[in-house]
């Protein structure tokens, strides 16, 4: 089989069910990409993002050696992260406060008393 694993190729959607589009990927070969593999989140249905004779670019995610039945997806070629997210770095606590975590060091000596009286 000419395709690998990981390569991008450009096809034409030929058929679309409720579980997946068909993409005829050369005159001989063709692939299915799950209805999970066409966006990242949820797909209502697929009817709302492809259409036949749609030309795609796709990426193979698998090839089946036994019935050479290729896997495609449309979900790893997104760029679904925006630049600009997670450039400031935020904390769940105000990190001027001097609340928190604080070392073993300082909180054994009130443990060991804690637990001294509790055997009284």
């Amino acid at each position: 089989m000419k395709y690998k694993i990981g390569q991008i190729i450009e096809g034409k959607v030929t058929g679309i069910q409720p579980y997946g589009a068909f993409v005829s990927l050369d005159e001989e070969n063709q692939g299915l990409i799950h209805v999970s593999e066409v966006q990242a989140g949820y797909t209502k249905t697929i009817q709302s993002l492809l259409a036949i004779g749609q030309k795609v670019r796709v990426q193979v995610i698998d090839i089946d050696e036994y019935s050479q039945k290729i896997s495609l997806s449309l979900r790893t070629l997104e760029n679904f992260v925006p630049s600009n997210q997670f450039k400031r770095k935020r904390y769940f606590t105000n990190k001027n406060k001097k609340i928190g975590f604080q070392t073993i060091s300082e909180q054994l000596p009130m443990w060991m008393d804690e637990a001294l009286d509790e055997l009284e």
